[in-house]
């Protein structure tokens, strides 16, 4: 999926979220949005998934205005977004099989192919032996690839991951990392991250957006070193 920020604006009464934000991410893309708590990495998100509106300016997904949009076609964009949450929020009550055929069941995916769809993607993050297992039973780093199989499974263009790392150790950080980007590479799905991990904005050869202060104050081309695993 194609992202695009067009002097984009968002206040929250006298408070200026976001100001004169324009950068476009290309289909395929993975970047990085960075910045220090409260620079508007957050807010940025949410205007993709039009949970809140710009107060001015325009937010094309593949060229779909969403400042335009009805709710039924902002259903159907969402539905091609997957989202990765730091806190993971899954639901407690039920098993991992379960959360993912939720998310499944509010995209209405085929119901006889939804059990297929999971064993899919809990063999890609490495889970298909804890699909019977509660959020409560698992570690961090399985919730945070519950949640990325999640994400998975509604087959999306796009994945928003805010902060994914942010409750994982070292380890299981570039586990996941690796996930993304792999995932990125072989299906070519479009990936927009906010992170603090400074060792993988680094380590990762992508495209930075810095935010402070609600602004874009550097825009980093993809750079040219390689990719270095770290563990």
């Amino acid at each position: 999926m194609k992202i695009a920020f067009n002097n984009v604006n968002k206040s929250f009464g006298a408070i200026s979220a976001l100001k004169s934000i324009n950068f476009t991410v290309k289909n395929g893309e993975f970047v990085f949005i960075v910045g220090p708590s409260g620079a508007g990495k957050s807010t940025l998100l949410k205007l993709i998934l039009n949970q809140v509106k710009a107060s001015s300016g325009e937010i094309l997904i593949d060229d779909i205005n969403l400042t335009d949009t009805k709710k039924n076609q902002t259903d159907k964009i969402r539905q091609k977004i997957g989202v990765i949450f730091q806190d993971f929020q899954l639901i407690p009550d039920k098993t991992i099989e379960e959360n993912i055929a939720l998310a499944l069941d509010i995209v209405t995916y085929p119901q006889a192919k939804i059990i297929s769809k999971i064993d899919d993607v809990l063999k890609r993050v490495g889970l298909i032996n804890r699909r019977f297992l509660f959020p409560s039973q698992l570690s961090g780093g399985e919730l945070q690839r519950t949640s990325l199989a999640r994400a998975l499974a509604v087959e999306p263009g796009l994945i928003l991951a805010d902060e994914p790392t942010g409750n994982l150790d070292v380890e299981n950080s570039w586990n996941l990392i690796r996930l993304l980007k792999e995932i990125n590479e072989k299906y070519k799905t479009t990936i927009i991250m906010t992170t603090h991990n400074q060792d993988v904005i680094e380590s990762l050869n992508n495209r930075t957006i810095w935010l402070k202060n609600g602004t874009i104050v550097n825009d980093t081309p993809q750079k040219t070193h390689n990719y270095s695993e770290k563990t």
